[in-house]
This record gives C-alpha cells, sequence and structure tokens, in this order.
C-alpha cells in the first residue's frame, strides 16, 4: 500500500498535524495528512486529492519537497508511507475528516503522540543536516573546546566520542557542556554510554553492537538515540529498536578504516532509501557533500575529521 503523506510548512515554520478520528485503526494517535494511492493514479496527485479531502486546501504542486520514504509493518498490513513537504496552498485547512488538527513547531511535537510510521517523518523535518562527532584522540578539554566552537557556528547536533578517555571523565566533561549546549537548543548524544545518557538525561548514539544485541529502545521517546550501521540487516535492526536515525558508513575510503571498502553513493541511496529512519552518511565526508547526500535519500552528513578541520589536540 503505498500512502502520501503532506508535511505542511507555514511561514512560522508551524507543521500541521491531524488526529485519527474514532472507528479508525490507531484512533486518537496524530499523524500527518494524506492517504492511499488508488490504482492507475499519480502519487503526486494522490496527494493533491487527500489534501483536498481532508482539509479543504488546493495545493501547489511546485511547492513539493521530497522528505523521507518510509516502509512500515502495522502487523500483517505494510505499506510505504511518503511524506512530502508543502509550502504552498490556497484555502485555510480544516478538519473535514480528521477529529482534529493542530499547528505546531516540531520541537513541541512528543513523538509518543503520532503514529509509529509518523515519527520517522517528524525526525526528518527537525534533524539538522549535519552531525559532527568529536575526533577520537581529543582529550576532554579540547573536545569541549571545538563543541563550543561548533555551537556558535550553528551545529546543533553532536556526538560527544572520547574511546580514549575514561567513562567518568567522558560524562563530566558532558555534564559541563549541558548548559552550552540546552542554551543553543542543541543535542549532545553520548557515544554507546547508555547509562551515562540516562543519568545526565542526553541522548545515547549506539554501537552497531548494541544495535544487534539490545531489544528495545534504551532511551524513552523524546531522547534522541542515533546507531551506528553498516548494512540493511543493521538499519531494519535499528528500525526496530525506535531509533530516531543512523549513520550508514564507510561511503568514502576514510583514514581511520583504509582497509573497509566503501559503500559508494548508488549503495547507501539503495539502502537509505528502504530505511525506516533518517540515515546519516558517514566515512569520507565534509559538510560540503550535504547537497550529494540528500541526494541520494540521506539526511546529511556525519563526519569527524570533515568537521573539525583535521584540528588536533594540543596537549
Amino acid at each position: 500500500m503505498h500512502v502520501l503523506a503532506g508535511v505542511l510548512v507555514d511561514g512560522a515554520g508551524r507543521i500541521l498535524i491531524a488526529q485519527r478520528p474514532p472507528g479508525k485503526h490507531l484512533a486518537g494517535m496524530w499523524e500527518f495528512p494524506g492517504g492511499k494511492v488508488e490504482p492507475g493514479e499519480a502519487p503526486m496527485a494522490a496527494l493533491e486529492r487527500e489534501l483536498d479531502e481532508e482539509l479543504g486546501i488546493a495545493v501547489d504542486p511546485l511547492s513539493f519537497e521530497d522528505l523521507i520514504r518510509v516502509p512500515w509493518n502495522y502487523g500483517e498490513r505494510s505499506m510505504l508511507l511518503e511524506a512530502v513537504v508543502v509550502r504552498a496552498w490556497t484555502g485555510e485547512p480544516q478538519a473535514l475528516e480528521a477529529a482534529a488538527i493542530d499547528w505546531r513547531l516540531p520541537r513541541d511535537i512528543d513523538p509518543a503522540m503520532l503514529a509509529p510510521a509518523d515519527r520517522p517523518i517528524l525526525a526528518a523535518i527537525w534533524l539538522p543536516e549535519h552531525y559532527p562527532i568529536t575526533p577520537a584522540d581529543a582529550s576532554v578539554a579540547h573536545a569541549s573546546t571545538l563543541v563550543r566552537a561548533a555551537l556558535a557556528r550553528g551545529e546543533r547536533l553532536l556526538q560527544w566520542r572520547l574511546p580514549g578517555v575514561p567513562v567518568d571523565e567522558v560524562r563530566a566533561g558532558a555534564a559541563a557542556l549541558l548548559p552550552e549546549v540546552r542554551r543553543f537548543g542543541a543535542h549532545l548524544l553520548l557515544s554507546r554510554d547508555i547509562e551515562g545518557a540516562r543519568a545526565l538525561g542526553v541522548g545515547v548514539h549506539l554501537s552497531s553492537a548494541q544495535v544487534r544485541e539490545l531489544g528495545e529502545r534504551p532511551l524513552p521517546l523524546g531522547s534522541l538515540v542515533g546507531a551506528s550501521c553498516h548494512d540493511p540487516d543493521e538499519l531494519a535492526l535499528a528500525s526496530a529498536l525506535g531509533c530516531d536515525f543512523a549513520t550508514l558508513s564507510p561511503v568514502e575510503p576514510t583514514q581511520s578504516h583504509p582497509d573497509t571498502p566503501p559503500l559508494g553513493w548508488p549503495r547507501f541511496a539503495k539502502w537509505a532509501e528502504n530505511a525506516s529512519l533518517p540515515v546519516y552518511a558517514l566515512g569520507g565526508l565534509a559538510p560540503a557533500e550535504v547537497p550529494m547526500a540528500r541526494m541520494h535519500a540521506g539526511q546529511g552528513i556525519a563526519g569527524i575529521r570533515g568537521f573539525w578541520n583535521n584540528a588536533t589536540d594540543p596537549a
């Protein structure tokens, strides 16, 4: 079943969500408006029709922007949920078929209120295009300096990864950064340290081994969970765990893993497009390659050296 969802964005950056009416599957939960593609119908024509029927608006197809494709299973019912950003329409949206509609800023939407298949759409809306990861050989002091500089230049999602530093020092360094991270409205994820993430009230980025070993999401919805993935099986497991996003690597040859064959962009695109969550391209990439990632079904670029200008620890 092919389903189109329209993500209407108004001039204030708010998005429209609709509540499923009584008697429907997942009644009471919220979703992005849209519906099924009828036999012989073009997908974008289906979206135009559904938004007219559900909201009473005429949308401008020239304003459409592809966002994410979410393959999903509700029990024995499988579907492909294709989300499209809509920025121009005529008419005032009304709840013609939904129990209610509401305009909210993405950060004010609790993922738990959304139907499960719509949660990756919300993540794709607000997750940034960049995901810097601190250099593995940095000290806590140097990594803290790098993170503060990154926040000042506009980075809003960062991974705190210092594998050579004792865990207590890693946690203390993260705790010291949190007031500034939160002042910028940013997110700092601890690498692999689920216990530390729970203690500090931050997100966590899981290793591929953790993705394979864990049986359930390690943090509640609202606390970010990322996952390191290297193949479609790990992407599927990350989605099943309820991870908010994943990195897929290595896309290009890397200094850290010179013997690992790179995926290349065509394979990255195939795997990312069939994943049920936003996917960052990682491995031998720099921020300037965000357009390339977006062209190949990626959320954006994750990286280490490319984000820190090969910065080394002066200590």
